[in-house]
């Protein structure tokens, strides 16, 4: 069960990062997908990872 926690404290973890490099990505100059795909995707990364860390804390609550 330990490393099902791990698992989803580490993906939101990831996807956490995820979402600030997509935030960065979106002060850069010359940058090929359009600021607003940028802001979607950085929201949807940001909305998984909060997802994921609940459902880790959770898990982690009832163990």
């Amino acid at each position: 069960m330990d490393g099902i926690i791990f698992g989803f404290f580490a993906l939101s973890g990831v996807l956490f990062l995820c979402m600030v490099y997509n935030f960065i990505s979106i002060r850069r100059p010359g940058m090929y997908p359009p600021k607003n795909l940028l802001k979607r995707r950085a929201s949807i990364l940001g909305s998984g990872g909060v997802i994921t860390f609940l459902i880790g804390f959770l898990f982690w609550i009832a163990a």
